[in-house]
């Protein structure tokens, strides 16, 4: 695992656990930032190249 895949899987890790607690909580703004920083963690999927 490199470096950049264990600083998203530490981020989304990250925001998983504040959208818990915000449901937990009933707390909608700390869920949604939790949902947020899990989505900002997740790699951008690029379409795959044409193959000619």
């Amino acid at each position: 695992m490199s470096r950049n895949e264990e600083k998203r899987s530490a981020a989304e890790l990250k925001g998983s656990v504040k959208e818990a607690i915000g449901k937990l909580t009933g707390d909608p703004r700390i869920e949604t930032e939790g949902r947020a920083e899990k989505h900002r963690a997740k790699p951008v999927r690029s379409a795959p190249s044409p193959k000619t």
